[in-house]
């Protein structure tokens, strides 16, 4: 062949696999816009179970198409949180085994099982959204099935880009050589189905090349599976990479994915030759044709059979026997991705009631308790970036400024974490007392995640004092910081009283408290019209610094909601009062 040639051929196969890759990507596309957002939404309720983690990700593989699409989401919910290392783990075992679906039609589209049906499976799709409604469900499931028309297309491009070198003597030459060198051989091609996936970014597009190139006699039944092998490994690239920006939960969920790829492939190294034929047997079960016994025409025409067979069995016999040992897998990736000290309290994964529900309402009431407090230390945490803020360089404070952001969703997740929880809880059969806790627990959480925003509020407050060029006055920083003790001398008698007992406090001081945060706030209130009048300062100044002082004693008035709230026996006495006070 000239170098022209080979130019048109490699553009001919770069053409049929962009187009195979599109059908895919338009295939998923449409799924996931009929699911709209459950597909993330159930990504997101995934708890430590091995088998819902797996099962989950099985399904949404499946429907999306992609398991690097499926890792990639994951790797962004561990990140943030979302979900536990052990959910995600499962998950990107699950994806493994959900991706086999697309590996089935393209052996069901290469033996033109679906290949006659490509014209009218387009007719459909262009009529179905005017033939029921023009809902756009409909033009989704429209979308789907223009996208397995393309697919099949790509595939039928595809098989027709390969030229027929079965009779090509350099190329049957140069394939000897590099397949006769044993155990070596299967190494290299496990290297290069690697490498091939992780330059297409499309493990399925490897797949479909994988079983062109055997129903071509290109390549034989070993080397075909050490590609498919390869292409595991190479599939988590994407997840990897996304990684790299993510937090250290993000990389171990990663390299979990990673380590479960190659521990599949070695152990299915090791047993190698017996898994082979044990392939080869079950496809001479089905087909008649011995893999190792039959004519060199015959055996290309059930290799792709063969491998999708192969396939389907490494993910599926990886993820049943490695789903034992998430825990170990754990402990490596552990080892391997260490957890900086000041990232280890950004997660918003319970520690206290996310292992499930107990029969016993005291035990979980307990587990909230301790939930509670936990959440606690969280805000007080979130506060204390106020005023590190006030004294940061332009790169501390934006690096506060999304630390303080992601507390906020913390704060979030968990006032509705919990308080699902504890309305699962008062569905039992609850004692008084019981009842009660639930109710002064279900105020706390909502107080404290009010808290949550306040401070966030105030982040922002800064960012805008910041942008705009506002200079506070020596006694308008004075007076900020004054206020910012007090309330953060509240926030402390808060967590204390978190930490007794209920019915057990004492709420004289945190009412002290919250008397000296209203005196002070009358107070400056009162100082900043008269600064006003007098114009001591500019009304942008003045603004920002009411909205500063006044922004601290709301946060204040949840901070003694929250210990109102803890004192049951008045509780609802305070509500009740505070409705008054507040109309």
């Amino acid at each position: 062949m000239t170098v022209t040639e080979i130019i048109l051929l490699l553009l001919k196969i770069t053409g049929a696999v962009v187009v195979f890759i599109y059908g895919m990507k338009m295939m998923g596309e449409g799924l996931q816009k009929v699911a709209g957002n459950r597909m993330r939404a159930v990504l997101g309720r995934i708890t430590g179970n091995p088998v819902t983690g797996i099962l989950t990700g099985a399904f949404v593989t499946a429907v999306i198409q992609s398991s690097s699409a499926t890792t990639v989401m994951v790797v962004g919910f561990v990140n943030s949180g979302l979900i536990s290392l052990a959910g995600a783990i499962a998950v990107v075992m699950g994806a493994n085994i959900g991706t086999t679906i697309t590996s089935w039609i393209i052996l069901l589209g290469m033996g033109g099982t679906l290949e006659k049906f490509i014209l009218p499976l387009i007719l459909c799709a262009v009529a179905l959204p005017f033939m029921m409604s023009k809902k756009s469900k409909n033009k989704s499931v429209s979308e789907f099935v223009i996208g397995l028309a393309v697919l099949l297309v790509g595939l039928q491009f595809l098989q027709d880009a390969i030229p027929d070198l079965s009779s090509n003597e350099a190329f049957l030459s140069a394939m000897a050589r590099w397949s006769d060198n044993g155990f070596l051989s299967i190494l290299i091609f496990i290297v290069i189905g690697a490498l091939l996936t992780a330059v297409v970014q499309a493990s399925s597009a490897v797949m479909a090349i994988t079983l062109v190139m055997c129903a071509n006699q290109w390549i034989g039944f070993d080397v075909a599976i050490a590609i498919v092998m390869g292409q595991n490994i190479g599939t988590t690239l994407n997840a990897n990479l996304a990684a790299v920006v993510a937090n250290s939960n993000g990389k171990k969920a990663a390299r979990a994915h990673l380590l479960f790829n190659l521990i599949g492939t070695v152990f299915t190294l090791i047993l190698f030759y017996p898994i082979t034929h044990l392939i080869a047997n079950v496809t001479e079960s089905l087909t008649g044709v011995g893999i190792y016994t039959s004519t060199k025409a015959e055996v290309a025409s059930v290799l792709p059979l063969a491998i999708t067979i192969f396939h389907t069995l490494f993910n599926v016999g990886n993820t049943i026997i490695l789903a034992f040992f998430i825990p170990w897998l754990i402990k490596i990736v552990n080892w391997l991705v260490k957890t900086p000290a000041d990232e280890a309290e950004e997660v918003t994964q319970l520690k206290f009631i996310g292992g499930g529900y107990m029969n016993t309402a005291e035990l979980n009431i307990q587990s909230v308790q301790s939930e509670i407090v936990n959440f606690s230390r969280r805000v007080l945490r979130m506060y204390s970036f106020l005023p590190e803020m006030d004294k940061a360089s332009e790169k501390e404070f934006d690096e506060l400024l999304t630390r303080t952001e992601k507390y906020e969703g913390i704060t979030d997740h968990m006032e509705i974490e919990i308080a699902q929880f504890l309305t699962k809880v008062s569905e039992g059969d609850l004692s008084n007392e019981s009842s009660q806790r639930i109710s002064a627990m279900l105020r706390i959480v909502d107080n404290l995640e009010s808290i949550g925003d306040s401070i966030y509020h105030m982040a922002i407050l800064k960012k805008n004092q910041r942008e705009q060029g506002i200079k506070f006055s020596n006694d308008c920083r004075d007076n900020l910081v004054k206020m910012y003790q007090l309330v953060e001398k509240s926030l402390e008698v808060m967590d204390h009283n978190l930490n007794q007992p209920y019915n057990e406090i004492n709420l004289d001081i945190a009412y002290l408290a919250e008397e000296h945060i209203n005196s002070f706030r009358n107070q400056l209130r009162n100082q900043h019209l008269e600064a006003i009048k007098t114009g001591a300062y500019t009304y942008q100044a003045g603004t920002a610094y009411s909205g500063m002082y006044a922004l601290y004693e709301k946060i204040g008035d949840y901070v003694i909601n929250v210990s109102e709230a803890i004192d049951i026996e008045n509780s609802q006495k305070n509500l009740e009062y505070n409705m008054i006070k507040n109309k």
